[in-house]
């Protein structure tokens, strides 16, 4: 008795952290003791958050804690090395709630090593030495440590059950085969066990074969996937070409109108300057005709005005004006209407054919991907309207604006009970699942706030790397202080450095795998972003840790 009891002050005056017996001992506000090293270390990781915790109950403290040598437990500490402390087992040996536990051990139970059939006990490591030791267990069946060896015995008649009842399908004791199953097609367990074991072997054989069917049929896809790559590099290399063949094409054609319009422009031009020069010189003819004539009308002698009058009067044949036809402003109008005609049509077939080269391609099942936006503009083309789910909120998260925005209050809710609902920690998801591209953008008040993505299917109850946002394998989160920001996956925290920003925006491709978390402001800033396979439709989610934090979905246009 004196042995156990020393094996529990042990137990008392161990570290939680690093399991081993106190050194230079501190305790914490909320009670519970620790290496003054371990605590420093623990509390250290958590620095950059600013909220310290105890690793045992969770309690938190702001500021961090000043930690001071408990001199009581020091003193007890030395008191029992010197009284010959042996080591107690580590706290891994002990038995869990997920683990078998030795039927022999008293007190604190240590994990089985083996159960034994004919015993029907499991056995930790000390205990199962006698199996080993004595020649009388040497016919007893050890196999590993089972929580089912209860199933062996018959509810009915307490006997173990060695027989089998092939009519029922169920094992049962030598009593049940003279009573209840009296008549039935029964044999030993031993040789049902032969006979399965046998058809196992036939199945096994048949799944062998399948697997070896099936890796044939992956070398075949693999196959497959390389001759559509050969090809999709193939006709990429030929659109090219074909693609510069046709612009060339409609750059000689540009080249041949714009030579054509050009010597056009220097026949006509050439043809209007011969008439102009015929004009000119018959203005010029013209003007010294009125000259003459008008010398003529002021000469006094009449008979020299009648003599000269013959000669003067005759004017010279003039230029027929209506040949010349003048359209102004409207030359080689005709060639720009000829030409937007063209393009008119290049773009009709453009249209039409494109919808057939697209079809053709999507139809080998390559996914034209359209770029990832970089503009406030760009993301705003998927935004999308979110709203929280009410059963999902825990109870002291006040929901308003339309089941838009979440508030942290002392006060409990009165929402009704629901299996979706968060009960451990201050969370809600949206109602709405986000697959595709989706944008959202979240305004947020107060000190801390998780801006999240989780599956639906996150546990709603339990540890915290079960259902905490971004604390495991089924959320990511984005936690927002007031002046940093940190990602949050599978408890990895990862930090962000850069100014706060009261607005987070969201950007979700689904397909791609893409996430992305943006401050927002005059300029999308990218805070973090992760590349990854989801498996699942995802929700938008919150988690808030201070009263009178809040969170809200923003209406983005």
């Amino acid at each position: 008795m004196a042995e156990k009891g020393v094996q529990l002050d042990r137990e008392t005056i161990s570290c939680s952290i690093c399991l081993d017996l106190l050194k230079d001992p501190v305790t914490i506000p909320c009670g519970h003791s620790y290496c003054m090293n371990c605590i420093k270390i623990f509390w250290d990781g958590k620095d950059q958050r600013k909220i310290y915790s105890c690793p045992q109950c969770r309690q938190t403290f702001t500021p961090r804690p000043v930690l001071m040598k408990n001199t009581m437990l020091a003193a007890l500490v030395e008191q029992l090395k010197k009284t010959g402390l042996q080591a107690a087992p580590a706290d891994h040996c002990y038995a869990g709630p997920e683990d078998v536990a030795c039927d022999v051990c008293t007190g604190r139970k240590l994990k089985a090593l083996k159960s034994c059939l004919v015993c029907l006990v499991s056995y930790c490591e000390n205990h199962l030495q006698p199996h080993f030791a004595s020649s009388k267990f040497k016919k007893h069946k050890l196999v590993d440590s089972s929580k089912k060896l209860q199933e062996n015995i018959c509810s009915h008649h307490d006997e173990v059950r060695k027989t089998f009842c092939r009519t029922d399908q169920q094992s049962i004791c030598y009593l049940c085969s003279v009573e209840e199953h009296k008549g039935h097609d029964t044999v030993s367990a031993a040789a049902e066990r032969t006979e399965r074991q046998r058809k196992i072997e036939v199945s096994r054989q048949q799944i062998q074969q399948r697997i070896q069917d099936r890796e044939k049929d992956v070398k075949l896809l693999q196959q497959e996937v390389e001759a559509v790559s050969r090809s999709a590099d193939k006709a990429v290399e030929d659109s090219e070409k074909i693609f510069t063949e046709l612009i060339r094409l409609i750059q000689k054609r540009s080249s041949d109108v714009k030579q054509q319009i050009r010597s056009q422009q220097e026949t006509e031009v050439s043809r209007v300057k011969e008439l102009q020069e015929k004009l000119e010189q018959e203005i010029t003819e013209l003007k010294r005709k009125d000259a003459e004539l008008k010398q003529l009308s002021h000469t006094e002698d009449h008979n020299q005005f009648l003599h000269n009058y013959p000669s003067l009067s005759q004017l010279s044949t003039s230029t027929d004006s209506s040949s010349i036809n003048i359209r102004p402003l409207r030359y080689f109008q005709d060639v720009t209407a000829a030409v937007s005609e063209l393009r008119d049509k290049l773009q009709d077939i453009l249209r039409e054919k494109w919808t057939n080269i697209s079809l053709a391609v999507t139809e080998e099942d390559v996914l034209l991907s359209e770029p990832e936006p970089k503009t406030r503009a760009e993301f705003l083309k998927y935004s999308r309207e979110i709203t929280l789910n009410p059963n999902t909120a825990h109870m002291k998260l006040l929901l308003s604006d339309g089941n838009r925005k979440a508030e942290l209050t002392r006060q409990q809710q009165s929402y009704s009970p629901h299996p979706d609902r968060f009960t451990r920690y201050l969370q809600v998801l949206s109602r709405e699942s986000l697959t595709g591209r989706c944008y959202w953008e979240v305004e947020r008040r107060g000190r801390v706030v998780y801006v999240a993505v989780a599956y639906k299917n996150i546990s709603r109850d339990g540890r915290l790397h079960e259902c905490a946002l971004g604390f495991n394998d089924k959320s990511w989160a984005l936690y927002c202080d007031t002046n940093s920001y940190t990602f949050l996956f599978k408890s990895i925290s990862t930090s962000i450095s850069g100014p706060g920003s009261s607005r987070v925006g969201v950007y979700l491709d689904h397909r791609a795998g893409i996430l992305s978390f943006y401050r927002v402001s005059e300029t999308m800033t990218l805070l973090h972003r992760v590349q990854t396979t989801f498996t699942q439709p995802l929700y938008a989610g919150f988690r808030l840790c201070y009263d009178g934090d809040t969170a809200e979905l923003c209406k983005v246009k």
